[in-house]
């Protein structure tokens, strides 16, 4: 039995995430369809290192299977590509070790959140960045990311309805880029909550607006509060960037 590890990205504007749904098309779905019917009919099950929010982009997903098919990688990378829809694509396909499992064994993540800031909408940006019309404190935002930084409880930064008993993760890094009128923020952790870099993001930008007093994140993180922190920005701008194994 072969375990094959696959790296991926799409475009999640008309998914309802990654995980397989009864009542909507998911990511999971259209997958394994596909690579059933590239290795000859074969029930399979793919293994994703993220759920993924509905709407949530990936520029490298990672996901694993087992089969006992002997088709050769490229022609593993090739058929796939050639059945996908357009908005996802398969990067690579490799024999990965017996024990590899996309989701548990993974060592962290990186998330990227793209915000177009102007008074005018982007056409070309449409669901691939949120659009901002407020003016932007660079300077500050940059101070803000670090209070992440380290091991905290992110009980506030979490949605209600998790199902996530221990809510203590450690982000190892959290910067804001600036391009023109697009800014990028950029985390890396360990592991991340239900919503959570979406409402970190959402809390950052109302500390711009004024909306939650600067230096509060100490403070909101140590609350334990969901009420506390600031809004759950929108999917459309969120892509998990890098997998680390």
């Amino acid at each position: 039995m072969r375990n094959i590890k696959v790296t991926m990205c799409y475009r999640g504007t008309n998914y309802h995430g990654f995980q397989r749904q009864d009542n909507a098309i998911a990511i999971q779905q259209i997958v394994e369809e596909k690579l059933s019917k590239i290795l000859g009919g074969e029930d399979v099950t793919i293994y994703g290192c993220s759920r993924t929010d509905t709407g949530v982009h990936a520029l490298e997903y990672c996901f694993s299977f087992r089969t006992e098919r002997t088709i050769p990688l490229l022609g593993l990378k090739r058929g796939l590509n050639s059945e996908l829809p357009k908005d996802i694509s398969i990067l690579s396909c490799e024999e990965a070790e017996e024990d590899f499992h996309a989701r548990y064994s993974c060592k962290g993540k990186e998330y990227i959140y793209k915000v177009h800031c102007s008074e005018s909408h982007n056409p070309f940006a449409e669901d691939l960045s949120y659009h901002y019309r407020r003016k932007v404190d660079f300077p500050l935002l940059c101070e803000e990311v670090k209070a992440f930084i380290g091991t905290h409880d992110f009980k506030s930064f979490c949605s209600t309805g998790s199902d996530k008993e221990i809510t203590v993760r450690t982000i190892y890094d959290f910067t804001v880029e600036q391009n023109g009128e697009e800014l990028i923020f950029r985390v890396s952790g360990d592991g991340f909550l239900y919503n959570m870099v979406r409402i970190m993001i959402g809390t950052l930008l109302w500390i711009n607006e004024g909306k939650i007093e600067r230096g509060s994140i100490p403070s909101i993180l140590e609350a334990k509060d969901r009420l506390k922190a600031g809004k759950t920005a929108p999917a459309c701008g969120l892509y998990l960037n890098k997998v680390f194994y």
